[in-house]
């Protein structure tokens, strides 16, 4: 039996874990190969599914992908009781035995060794029952699904968890308000997308410094003069501030720091000048960039992953790139801003392929962004019909193009990640 897989067997993926403010503390990795038939297929021979999940994380570099968080990993029985389990790095993975685990006499005396041995154990789908009670003296999260409880039962579940000192994980929160009612009965970490969706409110107003953003933008499509720019800064100092901080976490590192406006401008170019600009819409407020702020990274993701696709598609094409690089930051300016997607784009000097894929959901462009959104979602048997209609993209292309952009999305948190630990 072939036991390796190489990376174009594998497919990867990644839904943020965050807390109660927002912030990206975790992430839930999700591994298959190309020969799973379904999402719900679960290989019987524990020696392929060790060997995808340990060589994801030795061959694939999907540490860089964590950045400082921890991964949870979905365990099953068979993997949980065999040796093959201490091979994943303890310090970066909290394994989470499936629903489908029984808590048997011999479970819970492997946990208690894991335990013991410095694994993070979670309780995946947990529903209380009396036979877990043992379980819960050792676990350290317990994930609770939402759509499979009413709010009563919900409320129960967590009146009978008190009595452990776990952290509660609510788990495909689709709403805003399903996090805050969650947060409400004691939830401290929250799992689903959630953050992107679009809470349009109308007669909204824009926040000020994010409209000031959009102006910028709108400058450097237009090829406006430098002074044009400047002066559009001057009018908010934060928004300088922070465009020095995101821009310094990634563009050149500690060989050639970027110190003022000016020096920004003339280093980075008016492409690369407009990609943070972009990038920058999804910070907080001026002088407090949240760098870790999940809706920051999965802008970032995509923008990035649809440029590599792009790059597949048109090769040497340095306006296509810089137009799916926008398409996929764009495509979250509803959700950033809680205004109508139009009403946000007829601000800004935008081509017609890009406000197409965009408004239309047409065109290349838009095909892509289809595909970046099927990942965010796991849905393994749409990215493979997409697949199907892009011969220039391959399923090993696109897993190391979405490595890359995932790296790239994670690397811009790291000054936040480095502050919060120095704290």
């Amino acid at each position: 039996m072939n036991t390796h897989f190489n990376n174009e067997d594998i497919f990867l993926g990644r839904q943020p874990i965050v807390d109660h403010k927002h912030g990206i503390v975790a992430y839930e990795l999700l591994f298959r190969t190309a020969h799973d038939q379904t999402s719900a297929d679960v290989s019987d021979d524990l020696l392929a599914t060790a060997s995808v999940i340990i060589q994801a994380f030795t061959e694939l570099g999907i540490e860089d992908v964590l950045g400082n968080n921890k991964g949870f990993i979905n365990v099953s029985y068979d993997l949980l009781m065999s040796e093959l389990v201490e091979l994943l790095p303890k310090e970066r993975v909290v394994l989470e035995l499936l629903e489908s685990i029984t808590p048997s006499e011999e479970v819970i005396a492997r946990c208690q060794v894991l335990k013991e041995r410095g694994f993070m154990l979670a309780l995946d789908d947990f529903v209380f029952n009396d036979a877990f009670i043992p379980l819960l003296d050792i676990v350290d999260v317990v994930k609770v699904e939402l759509p499979a409880l009413t709010d009563a039962e919900l409320c129960g579940q967590v009146h009978q968890l008190r009595n452990w000192p776990v952290q509660l994980l609510a788990e495909k929160v689709d709403t805003p308000q399903q996090a805050e009612y969650c947060a409400s009965l004691g939830f401290e970490l929250f799992q689903g997308y959630y953050f992107a969706r679009p809470a349009i409110l109308s007669g909204k107003r824009a926040d000020p410094a994010k409209l000031a953003l959009l102006r910028l933008v709108g400058l450097v499509l237009g090829d406006a003069e430098t002074h044009e720019i400047v002066q559009e800064f001057k009018r908010d100092p934060g928004l300088t501030y922070n465009l020095l901080r995101l821009v310094n976490s990634v563009a050149f590192g500690a060989h050639r720091q970027i110190t003022s406006l000016n020096h920004a401008i003339s280093i980075l170019g008016r492409r690369q000048l407009q990609r943070w600009l972009q990038l920058l819409l999804f910070t907080h407020a001026p002088g407090a960039a949240m760098l870790n702020d999940p809706l920051l990274i999965l802008a970032a993701t995509r923008g990035r992953l649809m440029e590599l696709l792009t790059q597949l598609i048109f090769p040497n094409n340095r306006d296509m790139e810089d137009q799916g690089f926008m398409v996929g930051i764009m495509s979250l300016l509803d959700a950033l801003l809680g205004m109508p997607l139009e009403q946000v784009l007829n601000q800004l000097n935008l081509t017609d392929k890009v406000r197409t894929a965009l408004l239309h959901r047409q065109g290349v462009l838009s095909t892509l962004l289809r595909l970046t959104e099927q990942l965010e979602q796991n849905d393994y048997d749409g990215v493979l019909a997409i697949l199907d209609t892009q011969p220039e993209i391959s399923l090993g292309q696109l897993t190391v193009a979405q490595l890359d952009a995932l790296g790239w999305a994670t690397s811009i948190s790291a000054p936040a990640e480095e502050s919060n630990k120095d704290t």
